[in-house]
């Protein structure tokens, strides 16, 4: 990469960086890596719910089963616990321990905001040491805090203790038998004494951080640097590495960083039908969101309630979204597509409709995939 490629700010097109977001997250095909390393790559899989990291994997790798991610969770090789943007993430036990620690003041920033609206003057360092004492003794669902809570601080808003702590205190989720890995009231224990590890003493630094982001998801603003993980102030840090990287514009003139090396296809380049599980953090990476959902379409896939639908892509964009519905043993898959499919399309999206029914629903004795019509 010459001098002069670095600084000739180059325009991509909204096209060309749906290709460089695709081959980063290994959605222009399956890639044959272990999950693990997969997740490393993708740096964490957003995880608010049990069953999307799953998919996710599944969308993204040749031969993935849920058993894989099963074992790398039960051997406690992968953790799945607040993170970035004060949401529940699925990160691999290394990168956690590396990378909570960077993440501290942005959750405790959460939490003392909460502390601030719902309870005045509280003693928030006696609420962090009560969640560690509890949560370091034996895991236990939130539930069961709160009840503790409830007794311990009666004059307080337990629910705004509560989420005090699982911001402020690192905690991981335990896996159980469930078939997705956790049940819906999951336990949580303290993270250094489930893992029987320590943070260590110099965590991963914010410029790690970036490379790692832009890897996954660039080129890209720090502005969305910081949509992702939820950080302050990460200009600075972009400004540090610009001599190890190369930046771009995009349509709107805005300035975009990269790695060097990293890929960025041709905009002609072929995208296959892909399904993505709902809050994937392909679509939820970036402050500038139209590379691979269109402005007009946002509303059908962020719901005002915060939830991420889950979505299906033709050529590239997020073109509807999905559902699956169970009725004893007969599996649906429910397509609600925001464009017309054109038939070169449908037979695809069939196809890969009726894959992601067998990964969701291997024991239906009958599946079918409908499409609604508007």
């Amino acid at each position: 990469m010459t001098q002069a490629r670095r600084s000739l700010s180059e325009v991509l097109t909204k096209r060309e960086l749906n290709r460089a977001l695709l081959a980063r997250q290994m959605l222009l095909e399956r890639e044959k890596i272990a999950p693990l390393a997969a997740i490393e790559t993708l740096v964490a899989m957003q995880a608010q719910v049990p069953r999307p990291p799953f998919m996710g994997l599944w969308t993204r790798l040749k031969d993935f089963e849920r058993e894989d991610l099963l074992r790398l969770l039960r051997e406690k090789k992968a953790i799945r616990a607040t993170t970035f943007r004060g949401t529940i993430h699925l990160m691999s036990t290394k990168d956690f321990l590396a990378i909570r620690p960077l993440l501290s003041e942005m959750l405790e920033r959460g939490a003392s905001t909460i502390v601030a609206k719902r309870m005045g003057g509280a003693d928030v360092a006696a609420i962090y040491k009560e969640g560690r004492a509890f949560f370091g003794a034996t895991p236990m669902p939130f539930d069961e805090f709160r009840k503790h809570l409830e007794g311990k601080f009666p004059k307080l808003d337990v629910r705004a203790m509560a989420y005090t702590v699982r911001m402020g205190v690192p905690l991981v989720m335990l896996p159980s038998e469930a078939v997705w890995g956790f049940p819906a009231n999951a336990d949580f224990g303290l993270a250094e004494k489930w893992l029987a590890a320590k943070f260590p003493a110099n965590c991963m630094s914010l410029e790690t951080l970036v490379l790692r982001y832009l890897a996954a998801f660039g080129p890209a603003t720090p502005g969305d640097a910081q949509v992702w993980s939820g950080l302050r102030g990460l200009r600075d840090v972009f400004e540090k590495l610009r001599p190890k990287l190369v930046t771009f514009r995009d349509e709107r003139n805005r300035e975009l960083f990269d790695l060097p090396d990293a890929p960025r296809p041709k905009e002609d380049t072929p995208a296959p039908i892909r399904f993505l599980p709902e809050y994937d953090n392909a679509l939820l990476a970036h402050d500038d969101r139209t590379r691979i959902v269109a402005d007009e379409h946002r509303k059908g896939v962020f719901l005002t309630n915060l939830q991420v639908v889950g979505t299906f892509l033709v050529d590239g964009f997020v073109a509807g979204t999905w559902k699956t519905q169970r009725k004893k043993k007969s599996a649906t898959l429910t397509l609600k597509p925001f464009v017309p499919i054109v038939k070169k399309h449908a037979a695809a999206l069939e196809a890969e409709g009726e894959a992601l029914l067998r990964f969701l629903e291997p024991d239906a004795s009958t599946r079918e995939v409908r499409v609604e019509r508007s």
